[in-house]
């Protein structure tokens, strides 16, 4: 990963992870799962030298997307989710932002995208894996040359995401962990959405919640 260098941002009302993900070779970043704060991560963005080409959204959630608007504005960058997503991006109760007196938020996505396609972005290849169960279109976007998984709320460290908000699935969730994340190589770092890193091959052995079978 020497072309690679990678921040992290906590953000937001309940700690969402925000990944800034730079190619030092073009100099182009993409950002994962802009939660809040946009002149935040773009501030982030310019103190290492690169340019924001691209936004990837695991989920709509809007501890997920508070930042897209304004991010998207300040840069240009295209915004990409999954298709089954299109609909909670755009719906403020369905993606909660409507809870608790918050601000309604409302995000259309620029690129669609369908399950295993590739995203070339900045120099970097990531591949769509469509993991739903957190909710109906959630999804991970995997590098495979860098070693990469950048989960979303569907795998956390020793632990997996929430399925009792709407479209959510307990039976999917765990399905898309075994037969799409598991099967990935055991040294593919976990970076997820919420909480700290870890490995493919500890989460196979020791989350209690999926066993690798």
């Amino acid at each position: 990963m020497d072309n690679v260098k990678l921040v992290r941002l906590v953000l937001g009302p309940v700690s969402t992870n925000c990944y800034i993900l730079k190619n030092e070779t073009t100099s182009q970043i993409v950002v994962i799962d802009p939660a809040d704060r946009a002149q935040e991560i773009l501030d982030t963005a310019r103190e290492l030298g690169g340019e924001v080409s691209a936004i990837l959204l695991t989920h709509g959630h809007f501890d997920h997307i508070g930042g897209v608007e304004q991010l998207r504005a300040l840069t240009g960058a295209k915004v990409y989710a999954y298709r089954e997503e299109a609909a909670v991006l755009l719906d403020p109760h369905a993606n909660l932002s409507a809870m608790q007196g918050r601000t309604r938020i409302c995000v259309q996505a620029d690129v669609l995208c369908d399950d295993e396609a590739d995203i070339e972005e900045a120099g970097f290849s990531f591949r769509v894996l469509f993991t739903p169960g957190h909710t109906a279109g959630g999804c991970c976007y995997y590098l495979e040359q860098e070693g990469l998984l950048f989960s979303g709320d569907t795998l956390f460290d020793h632990s997996v995401g929430r399925t009792d908000f709407p479209g959510g699935s307990m039976e999917l969730l765990l399905a898309g962990i075994r037969d799409k994340l598991y099967s990935l190589p055991e040294d593919t770092w976990v970076l997820p959405g919420h909480g700290g890193v870890s490995k493919i091959g500890e989460e196979k052995r020791e989350n209690p919640f999926v066993r690798s079978e």
